[in-house]
């Protein structure tokens, strides 16, 4: 029986950078940042949390779009100054609603809101160059499991026609993975950071954000203007990130 994936929406990226956020906001209370020492600690708990916490989903629906364009592993910087950009006027106005009531009791002139840009900008810039890094994490590779270990978990998910082929890669399409086989490709609904957590037992690397391809696949590598690509069965080319390619280098891929 095949399990069901995450749901596309709450993910560990998203989890974690809500974390982030709610750690935050018990920092920014604790210290009174932007002159907010004066209302009882409490509030102070309430308002920051609620306000950094919203603050992190709004950003992880931000970030999606953002990824498909931006490689965050290569340019983590254009990605910090693409979603600060993106974020932090709508949180503008998303504090200035929220910190009258909540901290003074009636709404905020609306000749207030230029003077919160700055704060929104400064903690919103400093909390999406923290989520980039942390995410960026490092290449993932799987290996081969003992003989008498079984298949990978992953092999469960091929649809039925796709049943008992060789895997040769899996790419990454919005929130669908196509799984490249011996037997032709699918699509599955799932997300490749999942997909490579239950690939562990077949040899094989992700070797860019959207792509995770079978070491026994590659037939040829071409490292011509500065990227890698790989050449497998298929014929299929699969890109390879410079970041990833360090990776695969130091593991003997080439």
């Amino acid at each position: 029986m095949t399990t069901p994936a995450r749901s596309p929406f709450v993910t560990p990226e998203m989890l974690r950078g809500v974390a982030v956020a709610a750690l935050g906001g018990v920092v920014l209370a604790l210290t009174g940042a932007f002159q907010t020492h004066h209302a009882p600690l409490w509030l102070r708990l309430a308002y920051w949390i609620f306000v950094m916490i919203t603050g992190g989903v709004w950003a992880h629906l931000v970030s999606r779009p953002v990824e498909r364009r931006i490689d965050m592993y290569e340019r983590p910087w254009l990605m910090v100054a693409a979603l600060t950009a993106l974020i932090t006027l709508p949180m503008t106005a998303w504090v200035w609603a929220v910190t009258g009531p909540v901290l003074h009791g009636h709404m905020m002139p609306v000749e207030a809101l230029p003077h919160l840009f700055v704060p929104v900008l400064t903690v919103t810039a400093a909390f999406s160059a923290l989520n980039v890094f942390l995410g960026r994490g490092k290449p993932v590779q799987t290996h081969a499991g003992p003989v008498d270990a079984g298949p990978a978990r992953f092999l469960d998910r091929l649809p039925p026609k796709l049943r008992g082929a060789r895997l040769i890669a899996v790419q990454a399409e919005d929130h669908y993975l196509r799984l490249h086989t011996d037997r032709g490709s699918d699509l599955i609904l799932m997300r490749l950071s999942d997909a490579v957590a239950e690939l562990e037992g077949l040899e094989g690397a992700q070797t860019h954000r959207s792509w995770w391809v079978a070491r026994d696949a590659v037939r040829d590598v071409d490292r011509g203007d500065g990227r890698a690509s790989l050449t497998l069965d298929g014929p299929l080319i699969a890109p390879v990130s410079r970041r990833h390619a360090k990776a695969l280098r130091a593991a003997g891929w080439w």
